[in-house]
């Protein structure tokens, strides 16, 4: 055989190799090698000094060896290497734009190397990289530069959070965006800030701070990055947490493996890696959740924030950024008015030029009003905006989808602000729900549904139904004026005492004393109550039920249809109404100021709430259904913010074409390129699933030409050898097979 010839280089790359390996295991007698080779780089570096770019590819690759050696064998020899860490800074810093790549990447990887080693820390590891990404004009510079840079903080941060590097980075990104606000270097910061939060390595407010002067920039990338940072920074982090918990390793389908495979150290190994990573996902999932606050609650000053945003991105008019980018402030500026209930009075009367039908985007802008009204707005401020938008979206000349996204929107701004909406436009409004269109009569009633709840009081009486009207009547519903708060209390306390009571009722009676307790000393009837007064938790006087009557109210569709007339004794009967509810609002403060409630009766109060709910849902043939027609995504959070799709939600009750269904039926299936047996779908399954065959598979498989010899050996077998084999069959079957795999 012909001996192949060994290049030089590739000898070189063997005794470097060899040396390096040979210091690892023993320094001291490999010291004087490293100082010739010490020396060498020295030697070299001064060259490379003076004349960086004209360095011969030979030199290059010599100097590219010499610094792969140092920086692997640096902390064997600290003292000769001290000024190493120094010299790679100042090469990669002066020349990371001329060198040539592969030395450049080398370079940066001995720098990263030596943090790993410890031999410099990563204060000076990250100001030494994070000038260069900014400047760098290569993307794989900039691309290798932030993976670096990401992994080192996540390391650092990994066992316990490093608090002074965190500020030190976070001081080094602040001054960045806030030196040259027009520079689109500030992006870079936007991407580690956004990256870090992502990942939960940052949850404090100084990331916050820093995000929120980048929405304060002039360039349109830092600004839109910033705000999407505040629109989607916490979606995004509930998403990562997401998708790390299905990579979870499954311990039974590792262990089954094992034991069907043959036994190796390697697969024990694997074994033992998995189950220790398990441990620590355990381990991890049992620590103390931290509080995750959002964004969006620990900004430092919100109103002065949304002030700036709208005078500067929106008010403006020297501000050229694009329509879509305004959308996304418009977003951002009404969430914070919502959330933290800001007043900007001139954002409202802003709104007005943009609600026509012809306006780009309108849904959009439709939503952001919305989201941008809570009750401590003013009334007359937004007055003029609902009746643009009704003028302009919900007339008999509009477009069924234009009318049902104008009322769809006048409701989303009437449920956060009740007191908006004037009595004669709302009697106007609440007609449509006869629309024939059935996105225009669904979001008709659900602005009548929702004034039936919040100022049933502006409805006529037949369109009021019989919740409302029996809540007016007793004096229980009222609507409440501007600024004024609901009162807080414990929910489903009166059905908590209600309860109770059936019960006390129920063990007299099983005694076979009088529901009253007339009769009952003091001690006794106290027993027999459970801790509770049957004076103080009486919910309703019997008397005051039998003295009056429910008013019929008859839904006709004759608007003119004279008022009835109020019966004699009726203004009474509404006098002891009120007087029974502040009796009981009286007990009910009493009750909750008064007894203390075990875990018992929480437990019990909650099964209340949760019947209740039930039955209020069922309580009509169609409201659950209506219910669930308005709100198809479910009940929103606080924090969570108005989409476009939640005000053209009505739209998508219209009946839909014959291509809606088939890609409808389609939506979520997997593609079929062609056709196959079940048992052909099965067979890809199992092998995806990375299930081997089954032995009778494997049998019926195999050649025919190779089962000859065993069928010929069966048929001259004797029954003591037949015996034989049948019994060693059952042993092994026993142990576990020919491999003992049931041990």
């Amino acid at each position: 055989m012909v001996k192949r010839k060994v290049a030089a280089l590739e000898k070189i790359d063997a005794d470097f190799a060899s040396l390096q390996y040979k210091i690892r295991r023993d320094p001291k007698s490999y010291k004087d090698d490293f100082l010739k080779q010490w020396e060498q780089y020295e030697a070299q570096r001064e060259i490379f000094f003076m004349s960086p770019t004209t360095a011969a590819a030979d030199s290059v690759e010599s100097f590219h060896n010499m610094i792969d050696l140092i920086a692997h064998v640096a902390d064997c020899y600290p003292e000769e290497t001290r000024t190493f860490p120094d010299d790679l800074k100042a090469i990669v810093s002066q020349n990371h734009e001329t060198l040539h790549h592969e030395l450049r990447d080398k370079v940066v990887g001995s720098l990263v190397l030596l943090r790993r080693k410890e031999v410099i820390d990563s204060t000076s590891l990250l100001t030494t990289l994070f000038p260069i990404l900014v400047s760098s004009r290569s993307k794989s510079m900039r691309e290798m530069l932030f993976q670096k840079i990401l992994s080192d903080m996540r390391n650092s941060n990994s066992k316990s959070t490093n608090h002074p590097l965190n500020r030190t980075i976070q001081a080094v990104l602040y001054n960045l965006v806030t030196a040259d606000r027009s520079s689109p270097r500030a992006v870079w910061a936007i991407k580690l800030t956004r990256e870090l939060w992502k990942r939960q390595i940052w949850t404090d407010a100084k990331p916050v701070d820093v995000m929120k002067e980048a929405c304060l920039a002039d360039n349109e990338k830092v600004v839109i990055g910033s705000v999407r940072f505040f629109l989607g920074g916490d979606k995004e982090r509930e998403e990562l947490e997401d998708e790390s918990s299905d990579e979870e390793i499954d311990l039974a389908k590792v262990k089954h493996q094992i034991t069907i495979n043959k036994k190796s150290r390697k697969q024990k190994q694997a074994y033992k890696n998995a189950v220790d990573k398990v441990k620590r996902q355990e381990k991890k999932k049992s620590k103390p959740h931290p509080l995750n606050f959002s964004a969006l609650h620990l900004l430092h000053d919100p109103q002065d924030f949304a002030e700036q945003l709208f005078t500067k991105h929106l008010q403006s008019t020297k501000n050229k950024l694009s329509l879509d980018t305004k959308l996304l402030v418009l977003q951002l500026i009404t969430r914070l008015v919502g959330l933290h209930k800001l007043t900007i009075v001139p954002l409202y009367s802003w709104f007005i030029k943009y609600l026509t039908p012809k306006q780009q985007s309108v849904t959009s802008i439709l939503a952001s009003l919305a989201q941008g009204v809570h009750n401590l707005v003013p009334p007359d401020a937004l007055e003029p905006l609902i009746q643009k938008i009704a003028n302009e979206f919900v007339s008999e000349a509009s477009a069924s989808e234009v009318a049902a996204v104008g009322l769809n929107a006048i409701r989303e701004i009437c449920s956060r602000q009740s007191l908006a909406m004037t009595e004669t436009l709302l009697q106007d409004l609440v007609q449509y729900r006869k629309s024939k269109d059935k996105g225009v009569m669904m979001a008709a009633k659900g602005l009548l549904s929702l004034y039936r709840e919040v100022g049933a009081d502006m409805l006529k009486k037949r369109d009021r139904g019989k919740d409302a009207t029996m809540g007016i009547s007793s004096g229980l519903m009222k609507q409440r004026k501007f600024g004024e708060e609901e009162v807080g209390g414990i929910e489903g306390l009166d059905l908590l005492a209600k309860w109770k009571e059936e019960q006390r009722k129920r063990k007299r009676a099983e005694k076979g004393l009088p529901e009253d307790g007339s009769d009952v000393s003091g001690d006794e009837k106290d027993k027999d109550e459970d801790g509770f007064n049957s004076d103080e938790w009486e919910v309703g006087s019997e008397d005051s039920s039998d003295e009056g009557e429910w008013i019929n109210v008859e839904h006709s569709s004759d608007e003119d249809e004279p008022a009835p007339k109020k019966r004699k004794g009726e203004e009474d009967d509404e006098e002891d109404n009120e007087e029974d509810s502040a009796a009981e609002l009286e007990r009910m403060t009493k009750l909750a100021t008064t007894t203390i409630l075990t875990p018992a009766d929480l437990a019990k109060l909650q099964e209340l709430r949760a019947a209740a709910s039930v039955q209020k849902a069922m309580g009509s043939k169609f409201r659950a259904n209506k219910r669930q027609q308005q709100n198809p995504d479910g009940p929103s959070h606080a924090d969570d913010g108005l989409t476009a799709e939640n005000i053209e939600a009505p739209i998508r009750l219209r009946k839909l074409t014959k291509e809606e269904k088939v890609a409808l039926a389609k939506e979520g299936k997997p593609d079929r390129e062609e056709h196959k047996s079940t048992q052909a779908i099965r067979k890809s399954k199992k092998d995806a699933a990375g299930k081997s065959t089954s032995n009778r598979e494997k049998q019926r498989k195999k050649n025919f030409l190779m089962t000859l010899g065993k069928a010929k050996s069966k048929q001259k077998r004797s029954l003591v050898e037949t015996r034989k084999v049948l019994k060693g069959h059952v042993e092994r079957s026993t142990r576990g097979g020919r491999r003992r795999n049931g041990t």
